[in-house]
């Protein structure tokens, strides 16, 4: 056996970053999660579509709260970097919206799309999560409040978020209060030994500016990592890691390890107020899972 990486051989490796290879109801939690998000549709309305870019795919689904100023929830979807739309991840919606929050899942090209560079995706969604903070008021969002959210592929382009100078942006250095992300990667030396690199054109230089865990000087909020104790060994690893070099470096970090999820199942959870990750974004927010605020949506002032 040659190894790669770590103790992996290649095959190892290969199914390390493969969800279906450990997760063989991968495609029966997506389909459940699509049609979970055209219910919470149909019980909260259709979201208002706003753009925050110029491209058509630059754009954003925004389900409001009736409490005024209310914090606001930044989405970021998964899918491998070559999947996943914003219209599929609206399940969190409705309890964040009924604890008082207002979520706004963002849609971004996949790499597939950008000829396999990552680096204009992270840009994508660097600008949607400054688009909302810049507007947060007019969308009636205190902008003191936005959080950010990830799963997966999703965690990890909210974690390279997370390492931004946002000055750069004409916002404040530390716009986004905080950061949970749900099963990630935070160091591209894996995903870019396995057989990702097919179809995600790696580089030494994006290897390093995409890797959030080289850049932990940059982080100015608390980050919550949460992950499922049946998900990948890789991805249980790369939230280990990045908790415990967060630690070292005296970033405020919290890791919770789901017994019993898998890839898919703990990303459903932010569904759940009562799940790992719902409570935990939650809690984030210093929101409880109270149904009291109303639904609404209000005309959009933009």
């Amino acid at each position: 056996m040659t190894k790669v990486f770590l103790d992996y051989d290649q095959q190892a490796l290969d199914d390390a970053y493969d969800q279906a290879v450990y997760a063989r109801n991968r495609d029966q939690v997506l389909a459940r999660l699509a049609h979970t998000s055209e219910l919470v549709r149909r019980r909260l309305g259709a979201p208002e579509r706003l753009a925050y870019g110029e491209s058509p795919i630059e754009g954003l689904d925004l389900y409001r709260t009736k409490a005024p100023r209310a914090p606001i929830v930044v989405f970021v979807h998964g899918g491998a970097w070559r999947g996943g739309l914003a219209k599929d991840y609206a399940f969190p919606a409705e309890p964040l919206v009924r604890a008082g929050a207002n979520y706004a899942a963002l849609d971004f090209n996949n790499v597939t799309e950008t000829g396999g560079d990552l680096l204009p995706m992270a840009e994508q969604v660097r600008r949607g999560i400054a688009w909302v903070c810049a507007n947060a008021e007019r969308l009636g969002a205190d902008p003191r409040r936005v959080y950010v959210c990830g799963t997966s592929s999703g965690s990890h382009l909210s974690g390279v978020a997370a390492t931004t100078d946002w000055t750069r942006y004409a916002l404040p250095a530390d716009p986004v209060r905080g950061y949970t992300l749900v099963s990630g990667m935070y160091d591209l030396r894996g995903p870019r030994l396995s057989k990702r690199s097919a179809y995600v054109k790696f580089t030494d230089a994006i290897e390093d500016a995409l890797s959030p865990q080289r850049h932990l000087e940059r982080i100015n909020a608390p980050i919550v990592l949460v992950y499922g104790s049946l998900e990948t060994p890789e991805f249980q690893r790369q939230s280990r890691d990045f908790a415990d070099a967060l630690t070292r470096a005296g970033k405020p970090c919290e890791i919770i390890r789901a017994e019993g999820y898998n890839h898919f199942e703990i990303a459903e959870t932010l569904g759940n107020p009562y799940g790992p990750a719902g409570r935990a974004l939650l809690a984030q927010m210093k929101l409880n899972s109270g149904t009291e605020p109303d639904l609404v949506r209000a005309p959009s002032p933009i």
